[in-house]
């Protein structure tokens, strides 16, 4: 993958999207399906992953836009 992994997690006041190992968000949501749409376009135009959490910090959305190293078998 070429581009920093986007991830969608909980504030305090709504969902922010932050690119993997930036300091700040990348923009700020009310709501957490406006945060994964943007999450996934920038996600697929960078080739990287978009990882969603639940309010609770807990992982529950891992979506590969690119090459996947570790493609399913089977």
């Amino acid at each position: 993958m070429s581009g920093k992994n986007q991830w969608v997690s909980p504030t305090t006041k709504g969902w922010k999207v932050k690119g993997e190992g930036n300091s700040k968000a990348t923009k700020l949501f009310d709501n957490k399906s406006d945060a994964i749409n943007f999450a996934k376009d920038i996600a697929k135009n960078q080739h990287s992953e978009l990882i969603g959490q639940k309010k609770n910090g807990q992982i529950n959305l891992k979506n590969t836009y690119g090459k996947d190293n570790f493609p399913p078998k089977g």
